[in-house]
């Protein structure tokens, strides 16, 4: 499906292809942005069945990543960028292609973002986050227990209210039986007496609460 005028001229007079903007970063987490031109001559003998120019891009913008992935600092390949075009020309990316690549020159080489710094940022953002999840875990935890040791206390109080409910009723009962005299009631009762002496001088003075009033 190739125009074959347009190869045998191209055999003849080289044609230069632009490849889109590529990207990269280096070892530094510094991005590099860089735009090649790439002089291409047809190769008569694999015009058939070779591939074409969307392949000799490709191969050159991954030839690119790689060598700008591979330099220690971003500098390096601003200082000299024709290290990119010389790494990327000896990879020999025109092999199966319908071209012979002549050259690879680097028109233009911008500086992009900082990606290693944003995400060194990120990173230390989803740390942040992760902590304050588990210290609002370790809060939530903490009042949970609070509430069930609440809860705790206000049972134990009700089954102490409960069984002291049963004692005049235990005493009745015993009463109309036969099991508990006169005299044992009276020195039960004294004994409660100084029990709760006892515990009311034991026990600070309260400010007066107006509801029981």
């Amino acid at each position: 499906g190739r125009d074959v005028l347009e190869a045998v001229q191209m055999s003849v007079n080289p044609k230069v292809i632009e490849t889109p903007l590529v990207a990269a970063m280096a070892k530094d987490g510094i991005q590099l942005k860089a735009i090649s031109r790439v002089t291409v001559r047809a190769n008569l003998d694999r015009l058939v069945g070779g591939a074409g120019e969307e392949t000799i891009l490709a191969r050159v913008g991954e030839g690119i990543v790689t060598t700008i992935g591979s330099a220690v600092t971003h500098k390096q390949v601003l200082e000299n960028p024709d290290t990119i075009s010389k790494t990327v020309l000896s990879k020999g990316l025109d092999a199966g292609t319908a071209y012979e690549i002549l050259s690879i020159d680097i028109a233009d080489v911008d500086v992009g973002k900082n990606i290693g710094a944003e995400l060194e940022t990120d990173r230390a953002e989803a740390d942040k986050k992760i902590a304050q999840a588990k210290a609002e875990e370790k809060r939530a935890m903490a009042y949970a227990q609070e509430q069930e040791m609440k809860a705790r206390v206000q049972e134990m109080r009700a089954k102490v209210v409960e069984a002291e409910a049963q004692v005049p009723l235990a005493i009745a009962e015993a009463f109309r039986s036969g099991n508990l005299g006169i005299m044992d009631y009276y020195k039960m009762q004294n004994i409660s007496a100084d029990t709760r002496m006892r515990d009311t001088i034991a026990t600070p003075d309260q400010p007066d609460d107006p509801e029981q009033k």
